[in-house]
Parts: structure tokens; C-alpha cells; sequence
């Protein structure tokens, strides 16, 4: 694998020409792009901390493929693990679809199931070690920004205590700050809370008896109520593994989700375990692993509708920011990935950073207004929701309930829409 690095990668000593707002997935790997291909930037934080929060995520090879060619695949084979196949299933635990994953897919590169505070950790101390301490700021809150012919200006505010501030000046500045972006909501005052399908979901993992190969990933339930399970990192011992589980289930009809601060509630077991009885996974104790979690967390599946542009003259949007989506088809952070190669890409065949931030806006913003729209219906995972709904008793043949044809063409045309196919990743 090629490395893509500009000869001279280096830390900057000049003043950014971009100014990127969040250091989440999106936000740092934008920061590696840029600096690969020599193009001096900055990241303005609002945590005080870089930490490692959050659960699992898995990072399809579309978006391993962007990593690995910036020489990071070494450290997250380090801390993550290569899936090898993915079981769609009823509740009860029969198998709806089956495929291998990553390498064992054909793709020359893996999918890794990670706890997303690791991969956020490798991609920050790759930043660090690549351009200085000084490539991202912490405990800064945006306050606001003007631009003009020649630039952006922004002012920063301590994020803890509101005290002191801090005006910096780029060529453009970059919105990767997340579902309730600041940039996004000065451009879309009246764009109102993201939206809710419903849905309630529980994240945590725990130490617990590996199952399958050790590195298999099992969704079971469709969008009314689901399980997902997998693996995220190397257990205590040779027997175990750190394991990730998801319970969602739907709760209620309301478009309008709870208030901010129930976004990362501690969970409560009494809460969670009478709706993770509702599956049945063979050979696997579901209520085991949630108990033996120390603590889990729970938050309310969101989104918000495509937007009719992210670019305002020499300010953009990227990541969660520009399109945040449901948490299916294992989809978001890879995303979020493909927007930063694509943002680099397009400033460095541009004469202008107008023409730059519109060309990357031209590619990116239909391709995942797209990927939005069919996550709501349940993206891949929907051939569990068509099965359960044909057959919700269970069966005895799901060939007899929906035809092979059908469940694959429902599976492989969201991975041929969201750009991950063995084809599509070996054309470029």
C-alpha cells in the first residue's frame, strides 16, 4: 500500500490555511488528508480532553482503504479487529443472510470492528506526531466567524469558564463539529432538533467468552427492535474478547427526540434487559454480556434531513455535520472518511478555494443524501425487517419466505449506493 505523503510533510510553521471546527473522526482525519498532500491546517476543539468515549463502530474497506494509505493500518490492526463475516438474523437467532467481511470478502484491505475512542486516538496521535502539538487546540468553542475576499475569520472562546478569547484566520473554514454543529445552525437557524425515528438505543461493552470465530459480527431484529453484537479488541485472555453490544428498540412516535442532556445518559440494566429478552442469539448469553458491563450508555437514534447546500462561499460542512445519519449499514464514520479525501483532493486540483469547497459540496452531498434516505429505511439491514415481516413467527426455510435473489439485491444495492462493493474498491 502506498503511503500518499507530500514531500513536505512536516509540521507548519505558517498559519493555516484551513481551519477545521471538531476533532471527531472526520475532523482529524480532514487534518491528515490536508497535510499528506501539503496544505497547512488547524483544528479547534471544544472538549477540554481528547478522550476515548463512546462503543464500538465498524469501518467498512471503503473507508480503511483512505487510512491504510495514510500509512495508519499497522496501528489500527493494533488495537482492533479484522471482521471476518456478518450474520443478519431474526430475533430468535435464525440466519436471514450471511457474508464474509474484509479480507475474507476479497478486499485488500480489512474491516475493522473498533471501539470508536481507539480509532479517534490513532488518527489524534497520528496528527500530533505528523504536525506538532500545536495542530489542535483544546477546550475552544466557535463564537462566530466572518469571511471576506481574502478569508475567514473566527473567534474562539474558552469552552469551560467562557474566559479570555482567541481570533484566528484562514482561507476557509471547515464544519466537522457534529450533529449539532454550530456552523450548520448559523446557516440553518430554523433547521429545529435533529430528527428522531423513535428509537432508543443502548451501547456498551464488556470482557466476555468470544463467540463464532472470535471475530464474526451478528445484527439480529429489524428497526422496531435490534441486537448487534461484535467484537472490538483482544479480551482479558485467550478466551475472551472486549465485545460490543447495541440494543435498539423503538419507543416511541414522536419526531422530536429528548432534550441534550439525555443524548449520553448513564444506562440502567432494569431499563434495558426487559427489551434485550426479546432475542434469542444460539449459544450466546445477550443478557450476560449486558449485565457483566460496568456501564453502558443510551441515546436516541437521529438524524437530520439533506441539506440543499453545505457550501457558503469559503465555509463548509463535513462528517456529521453536512449529513448526519442513522447508525446503520456500519456507514457514518466511513462517511465522514470519504468526505476528508475528497475535500483534499479537491483543494489541491483547484486555483481558488471557492472552486475547491464547491466541487468537493458537488461530489459528496447527493452521494450521501442518498445513503441518508435508504439508512432510514433501514439500510442493508433491512432484509431483516422484510423477513420478520413475511415471516414473524420464525420459518423453517427463508429461501421459501424471500428468495435469495431478494435479500441479496436489498444487502449488496445499499453497499453498491454507499460505495463499498469488491468492484468499486478495486477500480481505484
Amino acid at each position: 500500500m502506498v503511503v500518499v505523503t507530500h514531500p513536505s510533510a512536516q509540521p507548519f510553521r505558517s498559519a493555516p490555511k484551513v481551519l477545521i471546527a471538531g476533532a471527531g473522526v472526520g475532523g482529524l482525519t480532514l487534518a491528515l488528508m490536508l497535510h499528506a498532500r501539503g496544505v497547512s491546517c488547524r483544528i479547534y476543539e471544544q472538549a477540554s480532553t481528547i478522550r476515548e468515549v463512546g462503543a464500538g463502530i465498524n469501518a467498512l474497506p471503503h473507508a480503511i482503504k483512505e487510512l491504510a494509505q495514510l500509512g495508519l493500518l499497522p496501528a489500527l490492526d493494533a488495537i482492533a479487529v479484522r471482521t471476518s463475516e456478518l450474520y443478519y438474523m431474526n430475533r430468535t437467532g435464525q440466519v436471514v443472510w450471511r457474508e464474509p467481511r474484509g479480507i475474507a470478502a476479497g478486499f485488500d484491505v480489512p474491516q475493522f470492528s473498533i471501539h470508536r475512542g481507539r480509532l479517534q486516538k490513532v488518527l489524534h496521535d497520528a496528527v500530533i506526531e505528523r504536525m506538532g502539538p500545536g495542530a489542535i487546540v483544546t477546550g475552544r468553542k466557535l463564537t462566530g466567524f466572518v469571511q471576506d475576499e481574502g478569508g475567514v475569520t473566527a473567534w474562539f472562546t474558552d469552552s469551560i469558564d467562557g474566559s479570555g478569547s482567541e481570533t484566528v484566520r484562514g482561507e476557509v473554514l471547515v464544519g466537522a463539529d457534529g450533529i449539532h454543529s454550530v456552523i450548520r445552525g448559523h446557516y440553518y437557524p430554523d433547521q429545529g432538533l435533529p430528527r428522531w425515528n423513535g428509537v432508543q438505543m443502548w451501547r456498551g461493552c464488556a470482557d466476555f467468552p468470544a463467540f463464532m470465530d472470535g471475530r464474526s459480527m451478528i445484527i439480529a431484529g429489524g428497526m422496531s427492535g435490534k441486537l448487534v453484537l461484535y467484537p472490538i479488541g483482544e479480551g482479558q485472555n485467550p478466551e475472551t474478547r472486549l465485545t460490543n453490544w447495541v440494543v435498539n428498540v423503538r419507543v416511541s412516535d414522536t419526531p422530536h427526540p429528548p432534550g441534550k442532556e439525555s443524548w449520553s445518559r448513564r444506562g440502567r440494566l432494569d431499563e434495558v434487559l426487559p427489551h434485550a429478552a426479546r432475542f434469542a442469539i444460539p449459544g450466546f448469553d445477550v443478557l450476560g454480556l449486558i449485565r457483566s458491563t460496568d456501564a453502558f450508555f443510551e441515546y436516541p437514534m437521529c438524524d437530520r434531513d439533506p441539506l440543499p447546500r453545505w457550501t457558503h462561499g469559503r465555509v463548509t460542512l463535513l462528517g456529521d455535520a453536512a449529513h448526519p445519519m442513522y447508525p446503520v449499514g456500519s456507514n457514518g464514520a466511513g462517511q465522514a472518511i470519504l468526505d476528508a479525501r475528497c475535500f483534499a483532493d479537491c483543494w489541491v486540483k483547484a486555483e481558488h478555494p471557492w472552486q475547491a469547497l464547491l466541487a468537493y459540496e458537488a461530489e459528496r452531498l447527493p452521494k450521501t443524501a442518498e445513503i441518508v434516505t435508504l439508512n432510514r429505511k433501514g439500510g442493508p439491514e433491512r432484509v431483516i425487517d422484510e423477513v420478520e415481516k413475511l415471516a414473524p413467527a420464525g420459518f423453517t426455510d427463508v429461501d421459501r419466505v424471500l428468495g435469495y435473489d431478494e435479500r441479496k439485491a436489498i444487502v449488496r444495492g445499499y453497499a453498491g449506493k454507499a460505495g463499498f462493493t469488491v468492484q468499486q474498491l478495486t477500480k481505484m
